[in-house]
């Protein structure tokens, strides 16, 4: 028996009736060859942490736009944040924690330089509109290598369904898409006071009464609310209480974080130089990097730009 198969194995055992087992897995787009040591999805996990794209996000930056220190995340160290909150509901739950993890990892490929600044901005000038996780899924399919890492069904579904309308089609997806506000909502308030914009006693105290008084209070307490009130349903949730708070949260962050706060004082900087950029390699196909110009073969010019 290889060492795959004796994981297989072991799933059916251990896994929840929920979980998606890697043997289980609809496929790849391209068949390929099985591995003797590794499930599909540790094959994914594995492709995507090895991909340009990946490596990519450490320099993309997430609410502070043009950060002084170290200490401020990156889209990269959210990733990092979003598969960590993820693999610890996912092994509570008994869940795939390795599907979990590739679609942590993989579910900002595609987002732009200066957060959802740039995403606004090319949004606005590319014709067909753009939105990350679209383009993200696009990385993985098409992008990366010229022709895509031919990633499992399960995975790209995962990637594409993590914003908050997403519906993803397995719970592993399902746990990413909330992993990720609890990771941006406590670390983007963890960022904010390092950067004096507001102080933990200024977030409102009904909130903090619910879900903790520290970013590292939060991110435990709200996981163990949702491994509460998920294990051995077909859903992942929290209780009434903590929804409401969570959503107070996130949404006192906007009005005095994400939106006209100090953090976005470099913003129209940012969206001006896509926006430059854009029109350059659309008036000049010829300054593209050569694995682009050769994607203008089977692309459109605006798309590809």
């Amino acid at each position: 028996m290889h060492l795959r198969e004796y994981q297989e194995e072991q799933e059916e055992k251990i896994l929840s009736k929920h979980a998606t087992l890697s043997k289980n897995s609809k496929g790849r787009e391209k068949e390929e060859a099985h591995c003797d040591m590794r499930t599909v999805f540790q094959r994914d996990r594995d492709r995507i942490l090895h991909s340009k794209s990946f490596r990519r996000l450490k320099h993309k930056t997430q609410v502070f736009i043009s950060p002084h220190g170290d200490h401020y995340r990156t889209r990269l160290t959210h990733t990092l944040e979003v598969a960590q909150i993820g693999r610890s509901i996912a092994r509570a739950l008994r869940l795939n924690e390795d599907l979990t993890e590739a679609i942590a990892l993989g579910h900002d490929l595609g987002h732009t330089p200066f957060g959802h600044a740039g995403e606004d901005a090319i949004d606005s000038i590319n014709p067909k509109g753009f939105k990350h996780y679209e383009q993200s899924l696009r990385v993985v399919e098409k992008v990366e290598k010229g022709k895509g890492l031919n990633l499992t069904v399960e995975v790209r579904d995962g990637i594409l369904n993590h914003p908050t309308a997403g519906n993803p089609s397995t719970m592993e997806g399902k746990i990413v898409r909330i992993a990720d506000k609890i990771a941006y909502i406590n670390h983007d308030i963890d960022d904010a006071v390092r950067g004096k914009i507001l102080e933990e006693k200024d977030l409102p105290l009904e909130y903090r009464e619910v879900l903790g008084f520290s970013s590292g209070e939060r991110i435990n307490k709200i996981i163990h609310n949702i491994v509460e009130n998920s294990f051995e349903k077909d859903d992942i949730i929290m209780d009434k209480k903590f929804t409401e708070a969570v959503k107070g949260l996130r949404k006192y962050m906007f009005k005095n974080v994400y939106i006209d706060s100090i953090a976005k004082e470099h913003e129209s900087k940012a969206k001006r130089m896509l926006v430059e950029l854009y029109k350059y390699f659309i008036n000049n196909t010829e300054k593209l990097p050569l694995e682009y110009q050769l994607m203008l073969k089977k692309e459109s010019k605006n798309r590809v730009v």
